[in-house]
């Protein structure tokens, strides 16, 4: 079972249909919605300030959600894929995104809807990505402007995908 760890008065919310990896961290102010999914070593630390997941978002292996204290919040909107070992610290990511493995996203910067962060991309402080947009490089910069439709197709199936592999665990855990 997943470490859920109240601290400050906060303990996390966890919405109905969620897959937790057994040694994935949740941690204090963090609220997740309904059918996500947490995985392996992927570490919510709501400790400091609040963390705010939408619906059918996957944080995938190895992640890192972090704030800052009395300055920074995350917040992530729906149908969100943030990929293997991405760090995201204060920042907020909007619906249909797509944060590419190892990718960091730092204090104050807002990730539009439907955007795709490169894998390995570093997103400083306070940018701002307008939706439907590639990002890639350190720092990132805007690459490539996308079809709306395109983008929303390959971002929701890549969600909707993390959402059939976290039932593969839950099916597992039934027949136990």
């Amino acid at each position: 079972m997943a470490l859920i760890k109240s601290v400050r008065g906060f303990s996390p919310q966890i919405g109905e249909n969620c897959f937790l990896a057994e040694n994935a961290t949740i941690i204090g102010d963090t609220v997740i919605g309904e059918g996500c999914s947490i995985w392996f070593n992927a570490v919510l630390r709501g400790d400091v300030n609040s963390i705010r997941i939408g619906n059918h978002v996957n944080i995938q292996d190895g992640a890192v959600l972090h704030t800052l204290y009395q300055k920074s919040t995350i917040e992530i909107g729906d149908y969100v894929s943030v990929g293997h070992n991405v760090t995201i610290h204060g920042a907020k990511i909007g619906d249909y995104a797509l944060i590419g493995m190892g990718a960091t996203v730092l204090d104050g910067a807002v990730v539009g809807e439907g955007v795709i962060v490169a894998a390995n991309a570093l997103v400083l402080s306070n940018t701002v990505i307008e939706p439907n947009t590639i990002w890639a490089g350190v720092p990132a910069k805007c690459v490539k402007k996308v079809d709306e439709k395109q983008s929303k197709e390959i971002n929701r199936k890549i969600a909707h995908n993390y959402a059939m592999y976290a039932g593969w665990y839950q099916e597992t855990d039934e027949k136990k």
